[in-house]
């Protein structure tokens, strides 16, 4: 898997060695967890949902809640599922 989970924080300038100004954007990467392994036994493909951010639990619906509990972490604002590229 090639990629971030983050939170864009704004903008920025940084300037290389001949004075010129190039625009950047900052980024928060945090603590991703692991919040479901996917198999092929179960799902048909393999792949890993990943958690970034909380969520305060009174702003989780029962559904995403039994599914953080099981998974044994706290409430995440984004999730992202990513498939894992190589055949098994």
């Amino acid at each position: 898997m090639s990629g971030l989970i983050g939170k864009k924080i704004g903008m920025t300038s940084v300037y290389n060695a001949d004075g010129q100004a190039l625009a950047c954007t900052v980024i928060e990467t945090g603590p991703c967890v692991v919040t479901q392994v996917r198999s092929v036994e179960k799902d048909g493909y393999t792949a890993v949902q990943l958690g970034f951010g909380e969520k305060k639990e009174k702003h989780t619906n029962k559904p995403e809640m039994g599914h953080f509990k099981k998974a044994g972490t706290t409430p995440s604002v984004n999730s992202l599922n990513s498939k894992n590229s190589s055949a098994s």
